[in-house]
């Protein structure tokens, strides 16, 4: 029943969600034409203009509610219509090249700022006494956690890329080799991905490390913790089998949440080295009020944020039940 009533709540903040996403673009001004119209700085005839309307499918005309009607038969057929920046590209032919540039970028850096903030967290909250091991990570740490992430991009971007060169500015990989599971190309992909990679890691590092070790601190002032270390187990053991392992829950949550913000997670990052993800995209999106883009991303992102909250949810009713009778 438990799980059912969730599924439920989300199933409204889905339908929420979708129809907010309908209405939001839609009252942004102008449309995908008079941003081309624009572009070609008053140049353009009536009778292109009404072209580039019928093109992209824009009818003004018809009303408010029937377009929303149209909009969700369609969501749910799973038609998301033409791209106005790619024209004639359909959307979901955009979403599948650019997909997998951010689930690869955002994916490994969620995962190794997890991990590295996780067991640094670890080290900090176990020598808590310790100003070299404590005191400096964690005003690091918060550091590194109020620093955005467009400025850390900005600042390595200029110096790694613009001044020494060291890195490439822009895109994804060499254009000049064929995109082929070859060791070449995944080279390449690495050396173009190492910039942002490291701009979002260490954006990231500071939140998981300081949760981690607040955790483990209130964890190892736990009677339990005193008792194992009168019986005299080895501190290894107490500080991994009976510390970090109690204070994971939380961070697992967070992780498991963060993974679900992986497809919007860094739009800015995106931008600023023109990575040619869903955050690229959206940008291009907003920049050219290519609705069915800007609707299509917004969709899929609220889609991995709900499934995470409802994983989250079965696994917390299945790791603790009592969860399930609030």
């Amino acid at each position: 029943m438990y799980i059912l009533k969730r599924f439920l709540f989300y199933v409204s903040i889905f339908w929420a969600a979708i129809t907010l996403n309908f209405i939001l673009p839609r009252m942004m001004p102008g449309n995908a034409a008079s941003s081309v119209i624009a572009r070609a700085r008053g140049q353009m005839p009536p009778q292109a203009i009404k072209a580039l309307e019928l093109a992209f499918g824009i009818n003004n005309h018809t009303p408010m509610i029937k377009q929303y009607f149209g909009y969700l038969w369609n969501t749910l057929h799973g038609d998301f219509g033409v791209s106005f920046t790619y024209f004639p590209e359909p959307v979901v032919q955009v979403i599948r090249s650019a997909l997998p540039w951010t689930l690869f970028l955002i994916g490994s850096s969620t995962i190794l700022g997890f991990l590295i903030g996780t067991v640094l967290g670890i080290y900090s909250g176990w020598r808590r006494d310790s100003m070299l091991a404590d005191g400096a990570p964690s005003l690091l740490f918060m550091i590194l956690n109020s620093i955005p992430q467009f400025w850390v991009a900005l600042v390595f971007l200029f110096i790694l890329s613009y001044k020494l060169g060291w890195f490439p500015i822009a895109h994804a990989y060499d254009i000049s080799i064929p995109v082929t599971f070859s060791w070449q190309f995944v080279l390449s992909v690495l050396y173009y991905a190492t910039l942002p990679l490291l701009a979002l890691v260490i954006t990231s590092l500071g939140g998981w490390s300081i949760g981690m070790r607040n955790n483990l601190v209130s964890v190892l002032s736990e009677d339990y913790i005193m008792l194992a270390h009168m019986k005299g187990l080895p501190d290894r053991q107490i500080m991994m089998n009976y510390g970090a392992r109690n204070a994971m829950l939380p961070q697992i949550t967070g992780f498991a949440l963060a993974i679900g913000g992986i497809v919007g997670g860094a739009v800015v990052v995106e931008v600023v080295f023109s990575y040619p993800g869903i955050g690229y995209a959206l940008y291009q999106a907003v920049s050219n009020h290519d609705y069915p883009l800007m609707q299509t991303i917004f969709l899929i992102i609220v889609i991995a944020v709900l499934l995470a909250n409802f994983l989250v949810d079965v696994l917390y009713s299945w790791l603790d039940p009592r969860v399930a009778d609030v």
